[in-house]
Order: structure tokens, then sequence, then C-alpha cells
């Protein structure tokens, strides 16, 4: 059953996502005033049998017809233009991740921690579940045997490559999409801003199993994400 939240972005979890989606607003809310003003000057039109010659050949008209929608393009593209420059801004990370995108898996390298023991760094892969898997409060072709945890409110970067095809890591909840082409190292960055699962799914067509490689971003605090990485590194 579909409800009135699915028509709407998903909730926003970094300060790009909010971004985006007051930029979403205010672009829906001139579209429709543009929509309802055009509508109510075509329908008095088909309505007015009698149509002012000197008004249609106005000089004042093509001014105000062409000067006002230049203006709300300027209000449009400002914001846009802004929101461009804060998604490229460059700022020291206090997290980096190397994601790896595989025909139909994501790998990950976490490459700031290393293991004393075994002189190693952590990393995994992480599978879809398939369905005969399941457990309860899991989501079909959306959860993965391991789940790429960080933890919130830190500056996390994304190094995003691919091994084979092009695929495209993509978070909604953390504004976050990036492809992963071969040969090619691209890197997001973002700030989870509160704990909880956010979903994702590869957003390039890359192959028969494109639909069945999710990816899951578990946000924690940072004592829980360091025992986290510990209790990687002893598996």
């Amino acid at each position: 059953m579909m409800n009135w939240g699915q028509f709407g972005l998903q909730d926003a979890n970094s300060p790009i996502m909010e971004e985006l989606i007051f930029l979403s607003d205010f672009v829906n809310l001139v579209l429709i005033f543009i929509i309802t003003f055009v509508g109510f000057i075509m329908v008095s039109m088909l309505y007015n049998t009698h149509i002012n010659k000197t008004l249609l050949e106005s000089q004042m008209i093509e001014c105000i017809w062409t000067v006002i929608p230049a203006i709300i393009l300027i209000q449009i593209a400002i914001p846009s233009l802004l929101l461009l420059y804060m998604l490229d801004e460059s700022v020291d990370s206090s997290l980096s991740i190397k994601v790896m995108g595989h025909q139909w898996y994501w790998s990950y390298e976490y490459t700031d921690f290393w293991s004393v023991s075994d002189n190693t760094q952590l990393e995994f892969d992480a599978y879809m579940i398939p369905s005969n898997e399941l457990e309860s409060q899991m989501f079909r072709l959306l959860d993965v045997d391991n789940r790429t945890v960080v933890p919130f409110n830190v500056h996390v970067r994304m190094l995003i490559s691919s091994a084979d095809v092009l695929h495209a890591w993509t978070v909604p909840a953390l504004g976050v999409k990036a492809d992963a082409v071969p040969g090619r190292l691209n890197q997001v960055k973002f700030i989870a801003q509160r704990p909880g699962l956010f979903y994702g799914q590869c957003s390039e067509i890359c192959g028969a199993n494109h639909s069945f490689m999710p990816i899951v971003m578990e946000s924690v605090d940072s004592s829980s994400f360091l025992s986290w990485v510990i209790c990687m590194h002893e598996e």
C-alpha cells in the first residue's frame, strides 16, 4: 500500500541532503506558482471573447514576460550553484573508506585501521541476503550480510572505484551518489547526523544482477564504532 510519504524524498541524515530537500521544495513551489498563473491566463483567454489588440502587441508585455522568467531562473540558479560548491568542498576527513564495485556486490576497505597482529587492514565484502535467508525485520533486496558501519557526527570520505564494469554507489538519505568507474577513483564526503540504518542501491545498470547489490550503512556512536572495528579484526 502506498502512503503519502512515498511521494517525497527520504528523511535527510546529512547537511547536504537537507539542503537538497530545501532546494527541491523551493523549486516545486516556484513550479506550482508558474503552472497556476499560466493556467489561469490560458483559461481566461479561452472564455474571453474579446482580446485587446494593443495588449497583444505591447512592448511592455514583451518586457514583462522576458524579465520575470529571467529573475525566477536566477533565483533558482543561485542556490543551485551554492549547493554544487558545497558538494565539492574539500575538507579534511576523519575517516576514509574505500569502496569497490563488483558484479554484483560491494567490497569495503577501512584504510585507517590496521591489525597489529597480522599487519592487515580491515576489509570485507557485502552481499545481498537471499530471500530464503531473510529474518524478521529485514528488507527484501535491501539487506546485506556485512553492513558498512560509520560513526555519526564524523566527517567521512568514501573513495569509490570498480573492479569490472560501471557501478554507482548511492545512499539517498546521505545525499551521496558517485559513479564507480574501473581505473578511476571518485570520492564523496558526508557527515551522518544521527544513528540508524540507511539503505541504498547501485544506480548504474551494470548487468543482469544490477538490482541485487544493495548498500546498508549503519551509523553508530564513536565508541560503538571502535568496538565494531576491534571485533572485525578479531574475526
